[in-house]
């Protein structure tokens, strides 16, 4: 079958170029992928490809290497914004931002987030929250939910066992040295052009030397969660967003 040239001027969506060919390991359905679309997207788009450098942790992302060309480095467990803060430092004309779910920012690397935060290190974190940790098996996370169930909460969280889910982005804004912090979901159309839009601000906020941001995205898992992707999607905007609802919490103009 012959291949079908599309004419520049018919184009009404392509590919990121930043995008690699490599089948993405995600699970059908799971929102990193479109969440990488985005990061990809507006690199590209702000002409900044050759001087971005993204630090990748432990995690579902932990092979983000492998889907958007760019300069990356691998960070230990919960460590990616202490490994930004310092390529920042050395290279402060180049556009770093850190890629971490929920489990690896906001637990184990709890402390190396709210101190990046607190310095106003001129970095972007990409905040994957899906309330669960998904490469792992499952496990109960700092943002699941009251109720929850989860492999280590197989009864659902109860906060007299498990203490109450935590919304990072909220304390984080009460810090100085924050400049943008947001709060977004890719669980429908409109909802991705928010996204992209917040992500492009942060971008353009830490390479104005403005201090620290932070994207939260309210992400699915549906493998985690037992559900169909569509479920999952359903599930996240009638039990998520009521928790952690979306929009700016935090931005100094």
């Amino acid at each position: 079958m012959a291949e079908v040239e599309i004419k520049q001027e018919n184009l009404v969506y392509g590919k990121s170029p930043l995008l690699t060919d490599n089948v993405m390991h995600y699970c059908p359905g799971c929102s990193h992928g479109t969440v990488h679309k985005l990061v990809a997207e507006v690199i590209g788009e702000m002409g900044m490809a050759d001087r971005t450098i993204g630090v990748s942790p432990v995690g579902c992302a932990v092979f983000a290497y492998n889907y958007i060309d760019i300069d990356w480095i691998e960070a230990a467990h919960g460590r990616a914004l202490a490994i930004a803060s310092a390529v920042k430092r050395l290279h402060p004309e180049n556009m770093v931002f850190t890629y971490q779910g929920d489990g690896d920012l906001s637990a184990i690397g709890t402390a190396e987030t709210i101190h990046a935060a607190a310095r106003g290190e001129n970095v972007v974190a990409v905040y994957i929250n899906n309330a669960i940790y998904g490469m792992t098996g499952g496990q109960m996370a700092p943002t699941t939910l009251l109720g929850m169930k989860t492999a280590t909460t197989p009864y659902g969280r109860d906060p007299r066992l498990n203490g109450y889910p935590y919304k990072i982005a909220e304390m984080m804004a009460h810090l100085d040295g924050t400049a943008y912090i947001t709060r977004q979901s890719v669980h429908t159309p409109a909802n991705v052009r928010k996204c992209k839009r917040a992500l492009r601000k942060a971008f353009e906020t830490a390479m104005a030397g403005k201090g620290f941001s932070l994207v939260e995205v309210v992400s699915t898992c549906n493998s985690g969660w037992k559900m169909s992707p569509v479920a999952a999607n359903e599930w996240l905007a009638q039990n998520m967003l009521p928790y952690y609802p979306l929009g700016d919490i935090k931005s100094n103009e």
